[in-house]
């Protein structure tokens, strides 16, 4: 019988609370080789022993290492763990055999998932047992972002590592709100200070945010054409030269009046004192009148 990787890799996956990478087991597959070639180890049971009661042959002993000493199981029951185990496991093979384990678990529907994220493969409980393993861990419902937060996330995830400032001038409003929620949800992490005047501080994305997006590393995250570091740089340097628009960029004609007419002149009347009577009116010019009584 040949040996099952797949068995193997479901042992190490159920014993391990940490992702497990392919260079872990890897790894295994080579510490495994150079334990049997310790003296004492993987030998086969000494053929006198064995003759010498053929009629109830009794179960293999463990070998021991000496220079160990540890007590070694032997492998001759277990053919398909222990026996012919190829000194060379690929990526591939063990990428095509995950993927074998990743399909069972989905057509069991058993409530296990296995997932790769970026830094390993790791069983997880289905989305739709989330609240029954809330309710053991006595912790309360996720708290979901605001549009503000995801928008702003998405600008630090797109734009890395990036300041307050740059955030703010793409988005149009204050950033610090959203900062802080992410980076108490340990979605966001302070990367450094950019070297530019005032040494702002910079943000960038954690692997926190790769489980959350459920992506395995940022060169999986969707094209952008609307936030590509080219375009936003060139939005940015055309920002801060923008002019104040004329007629023409308002669609007026050249002989339209301009936008600010000018003011009128001051009148030269004057003006009437305030909680008082106004002045009376001047006579109209003309001839003056006459002197001479008029008849009765």
């Amino acid at each position: 019988m040949a040996f099952n990787l797949q068995k193997v890799l479901k042992a190490l996956l159920l014993s391990s609370s940490q992702p497990l990478a392919i260079k872990d087991i890897q790894a295994a597959f080579t510490r495994f080789h150079e334990q049997q070639s310790l003296p004492g180890v993987g030998r086969a049971p000494a053929p006198e022993a064995a003759a010498s009661d053929s009629a109830s042959p009794a179960p293999p002993t463990p070998a021991v290492d000496e220079a160990a000493e540890v007590v070694v199981e032997p492998a001759a029951g277990d053919p398909e763990l222990y026996v012919d185990v190829p000194s060379l496991v690929t990526a591939t093979q063990i990428r095509e055999v995950m993927d074998a384990i990743a399909a069972q678990l989905r057509v069991a529907g058993d409530g296990l998932l296995l997932i790769e994220g970026n830094a390993g493969y790791r069983l997880v409980t289905e989305p739709r047992f989330a609240r029954w393993v809330r309710i053991l861990r006595q912790e309360p419902p996720p708290v979901k972002l605001t549009q503000s937060a995801l928008e702003t996330l998405a600008v630090v995830a797109y734009r890395q590592p990036v300041t307050r400032t740059e955030i703010e001038n793409i988005r149009g409003v204050s950033a610090e709100a959203g900062l802080n929620k992410l980076l108490e949800r340990d979605l966001v992490y302070i990367v450094g200070r950019a070297d530019t005047p005032g040494r702002p501080i910079q943000y960038g994305t954690t692997d926190e945010f790769l489980e959350f997006t459920g992506i395995k590393s940022l060169d999986e995250l969707p094209a952008s054409d609307v936030l590509s570091s080219r375009q936003i740089d060139e939005w940015l340097r055309k920002s801060e030269q923008a002019k104040s628009p004329g007629d023409l960029e308002m669609g007026l004609p050249d002989e339209q009046l301009p936008l600010e007419a000018p003011l009128p002149a001051p009148s030269a009347e004057a003006p009437a004192p305030l909680g008082g009577e106004p002045p009376a009116a001047a006579p109209a010019e003309g001839p003056p009148a006459s002197s001479t009584p008029l008849p009765a």
